[in-house]
């Protein structure tokens, strides 16, 4: 179902900002020319100069071209694309290039993606903007698709395009906040996830950005204060008490639905619970859908299919919460995880890389997990918001089928970034070689050599893009294999550059302890054994961090490495079955040593197996054994406190 899009309505005017700021403040100048001619001269007035500064060079020539304020054009922009260019790629709602042009019907049979799959054929014009921009500029489709510049002409003539329909002719004098109707219209959304899309474009134009695109272009947009909203929403929605007002969350509950009488275990797709009071709420799981959004709605409202707290979609950012955080979800794959986390899935397909991971996706998710985390008193670190792809198999027999999303291309720097905790420090030259260290290998310049996006199966290169990760390798060496990690490769194979293989990767927010250094390599411990980053000096990817670690206690070889931190045997009451506590296949050597992500770790077990009430049932069962969670490769794991020391 990859590439449909939910059909959205033309907005109207939401009228959501007031005030003087004049069009004159953003540098706009003369009205638009003709279909037959505007395209071709905005694309003229673009120029040739340096390639480095081609693409604000586009948005100030079609700016003037249609007579939008530049900065308000860049703005949108950077909400719908975060002014990058993805070529002939579309997202997964159809849409093209920095200005996110949108056509969801294809060849009329099949979605932009084209792979097959049906889509609604009866789309509002708003979710057609590639072929209204054609009509206005008299370029083709396949220009402004695969062109930047004619995307961003397009772009323009279409947000022009709506503002004459809301207001007609506007004079240079008019206030930006005039152009909120068409903000919203060009969002293709209606009622609430229109208010928001223009509070979020207006907000990035309020406070500014800069960053580097995808294909190396230094874009930045100053700040303007005064284009700050002085009202909220007047259409907001009733807001569900889970989610923060400003998302206007929609509430679309998950089942709680018995199925199968005469089993009690027959019933789905989330547990009740009274969290945080009978269990501690720790962690946040950023999942992606491998599904579109509207697929993704049909599954989790299935008793029989698993479920999750939150769905965000890609174009607009809109958020539907399905479980309240008090109750227990079934999303992670491992049971203790599920019991103290609360998780958030975001339309999209992992191996298809950040091309549609949406800025309007990352500012909605971040809201929600400020919100969340400040509530439930969660820490905002990369050991407690965590990707699926870190969650731990609970047995060693669960290890390899254990997920990869959100992928290599989720940028959890930026995401960091909007959370209001960056990761790392400065990426100044760095003197010492052997500590602690967190990991912050950049976004943008981060180019990763990574095989199997697409399914043919046949390992081909994936599309050159920025990665969230550094490979571990076995020497300092670039060419030599990568390390081994045993519960992904139990034949002791080394680990691969496939999209879905973690076994040799380090993300960004992971923390490592190094034991040396050879030119421009460092090593460090890694599963167990021994690793190879590739840091130099001029541009560390590893930056100095004042954190614990855990070693091996005095007088034992090793110490076992476990997925889940459940009771000791004598814990429990004979109404529940004892859970067994099973090392995973890696172990800690004595000598080696590893980041402490937390010495707080619960142990307990929510016994919840039946629909029914019955004895001890939806009970939390508590332990007096300790553990602590560790970074333990690619994933987060837990080790017994009797078997390691804290350093």
């Amino acid at each position: 179902m990859r590439g449909s899009r939910s059909i959205r309505l033309h907005a109207g005017a939401v009228g959501l900002f007031a005030g003087s700021l004049m069009l004159s403040a953003f540098a706009i100048a003369g009205p638009a020319g003709s279909a037959s001619t505007s395209g071709s001269d905005c694309l003229r007035a673009i120029g040739s100069g340096s390639a480095a500064g081609a693409r604000d060079r586009a948005f100030t020539a079609a700016a003037r071209t249609y007579a939008v304020p530049k900065d308000l054009l860049v703005a949108v922009s950077y909400m719908e694309s975060r002014w990058d260019n993805h070529g002939s790629s579309p997202s997964t709602s159809g849409g093209y290039g920095p200005l996110h042009l949108t056509d969801v019907t294809g060849d009329g049979s099949s979605n932009a993606k084209g792979d097959g799959a049906t889509i609604r054929t009866q789309a509002p014009a708003s979710l057609h903007t590639l072929q209204l921009a054609s009509r206005l500029t008299g370029l083709n489709r396949g220009r402004l698709v695969s062109d930047p510049a004619a995307n961003i002409c397009g772009g323009a003539a279409v947000l022009a395009s709506y503002q004459r329909d809301h207001h007609g002719t506007l004079g240079a004098s008019s206030p930006v906040s005039a152009w909120t109707g068409s903000v919203g219209a060009y969002s293709g959304t209606a009622g609430r996830e229109s208010d928001v899309f223009v509070s979020q474009v207006y907000r990035v134009l309020t406070s500014g950005a800069q960053r580097t695109t995808n294909d190396g272009q230094q874009m930045r947009l100053a700040a303007h204060p005064s284009a700050a909203p002085l009202a909220t929403p007047s259409t907001a929605a009733t807001v569900a008490p889970d989610c923060p007002p400003s998302l206007g969350c929609e509430w679309i509950p998950a089942p709680y639905k018995w199925y199968g009488k005469p089993d009690p275990g027959a019933y789905g797709n989330h547990d009740l619970a009274n969290r945080p009071k009978n269990l501690g709420i720790d962690y946040i799981v950023i999942h992606d859908t491998e599904a579109t959004y509207d697929t993704t709605i049909g599954l989790v409202q299935d008793p029989t299919y698993v479920s999750w707290h939150y769905t965000i979609r890609s174009n607009d950012g809109h958020v539907a919460e399905h479980v309240r955080p008090k109750n227990v979800a079934w999303h992670a794959g491992n049971w203790y995880v599920n019991m103290h986390s609360i998780g958030i899935e975001h339309e999209g397909f992992a191996a298809d890389g950040s091309t549609w991971y949406t800025e309007s996706m990352y500012e909605s998710s971040a809201t929600l997990v400020r919100y969340l985390t400040h509530r439930f008193h969660i820490p905002v670190n990369r050991s407690h918001i965590i990707g699926h792809d870190q969650v731990p198999g609970i047995t060693p027999a669960y290890v390899a089928g254990m997920h990869w999303d959100p992928g290599p291309f989720w940028d959890w720097q930026h995401y960091f970034d909007l959370l209001g905790k960056p990761i790392g420090g400065h990426r100044h030259a760095v003197r010492r070689d052997v500590g602690t260290f967190t990991v912050v290998p950049g976004f943008q310049g981060n180019i990763q050599p990574v095989t199997g996006c697409d399914a043919s199966g046949s390992g081909n290169p994936c599309p050159a893009q920025p990665t969230n990760f550094v490979y571990v390798h076995t020497a300092p060496d670039a060419a030599s294999p990568l390390v081994t990690d045993i519960g992904l490769h139990p034949d002791g194979s080394p680990s691969t550059t496939d999209v879905s293989d973690i076994g040799a990767r380090l993300a960004a927010g992971q923390q490592v302890v190094t034991t040396g250094r050879s030119g421009d390599w460092v090593s460090l411990w890694y599963l167990g054994q021994p690793g190879w980053v590739y840091s130099p000096r001029s541009h560390p990817v590893l930056v100095p961090a004042r954190v614990h670690t855990v070693t091996v206690k005095r007088g034992l070889a090793s110490a076992p490495v476990y997925g889940r931190a459940y009771p000791e045997k004598s814990a429990y009451p004979k109404q529940v079955p004892y859970q067994t506590v099973t090392p995973l296949q890696y172990s800690i050597l004595d000598g080696q040593s590893y980041v402490l992500a937390d010495r707080h770790v619960p142990t307990d077990y929510y016994y919840a197996t039946t629909f029914t009430d019955g004895p001890y049932q939806r009970t939390d069962i508590r332990g007096h054994d300790r553990y602590y969670e560790i970074y333990f490769g690619h994933r987060v794991a837990f080790v017994r406190a009797a078997n390691v020391r804290i350093h």
